[in-house]
């Protein structure tokens, strides 16, 4: 099933709440790398998005209540698709460099189109195929720094299809209306196969005041606020546009990084910024044809 295209407003508001989610996004990398040193990742996980799930209930109990059973039963989908990949560019991490594990986590901006075309039979055009090249160009140069193929690779590459598979399914399947009651759903899904995960070696909490505010920024603004944006969003953006503007976040690591987190400004990352950005303006400036304009949204 499509909708109508929606108004150039609606869109453009849109488009800043995606910017928005990948500023919050990118502001946690260097947030979380002292943290990551006294609790272990799948634990962050864990408490992050649990923490997240019972506030959004809190918040705004009838939300899940009035969700009809399928986009009850979708929210669970999509939630199950995004801690899975969590799960897996975790496990990545611990067998593969950071900055590889970010490019090859980035190629969601390659998948997104080609799973778009075969799903929901998108038409791209040839313009929108040279902002995802240009884009994926500069996640390259913006993270990579040699690469081999192996289990922690693999297994990354494994979690950015899922991330392109959820972001394909969350454009096909997110209503305005449905937005935060699917994004509270979603949210709770996680939790639980993050909480799972974590029963083996059992669950480690921060010990202090400061990692607690850590994880609570990064479990209400940069969890729960950025899902509930991009199921919002994607209600009236169409996946590989989607994409390629979350394809910013990495630059937005960046900036914080040297703004706040005291690296050094680069060439490097000058370079592969710029292109991340001239490729979301391409997709976002030049001229589509009305089918692209449309968000399709699946029936069952």
């Amino acid at each position: 099933m499509m909708r109508r295209p929606p108004t150039p407003s609606t869109t453009v508001l849109a488009t800043g709440a995606l910017l928005a989610m990948a500023a919050c996004w990118g502001s946690t990398f260097f947030l979380i790398k002292d943290l990551l040193d006294r609790v272990p990742t799948l634990d962050f996980l864990a408490v992050r998005f649990a923490v997240a799930g019972l506030v959004m209930v809190a918040v705004a109990p009838r939300a899940l209540r009035r969700l009809s059973p399928l986009a009850r039963r979708r929210a669970v989908v999509l939630g199950a698709l995004y801690g899975v990949a969590q799960i897996l560019q975790t496990a990545g991490l611990a067998h593969t460099a950071a900055s590889v594990s970010g490019f090859i986590t980035g190629l969601y901006v390659v998948a997104t189109p080609l799973l778009a075309a075969v799903l929901l039979r998108t038409r791209i055009n040839g313009l929108t195929w040279a902002a995802v090249v240009l884009a994926t160009g500069g996640l390259a140069v913006l993270t990579l720094d040699g690469i081999a193929l192996g289990y922690g690779e693999a297994i990354t590459l494994v979690a950015a299809i899922l991330y392109a598979l959820h972001i394909v399914a969350l454009g096909a399947w997110s209503t305005a209306e449905d937005a935060l009651g699917m994004s509270i759903a979603q949210v709770l899904v996680i939790a639980v196969m993050c909480l799972v995960a974590t029963v083996p070696d059992g669950l480690v909490l921060p010990a202090t005041n400061a990692d607690w505010l850590s994880v609570l920024y990064m479990a209400l603004v940069a969890g729960a606020l950025a899902l509930v944006a991009q199921t919002w969003a994607q209600a009236h953006l169409a996946p590989t546009r989607a994409a390629i503007v979350m394809s910013m976040e990495p630059v937005f690591a960046a900036t914080f990084a040297v703004g706040l987190g005291g690296e050094s400004l680069t060439w490097r990352l000058l370079g592969g910024g710029a292109m991340v950005l001239v490729a979301m303006l391409v997709v976002e400036a030049g001229p589509r044809r009305p089918i692209e304009g449309e968000v399709q949204h699946l029936a069952v």
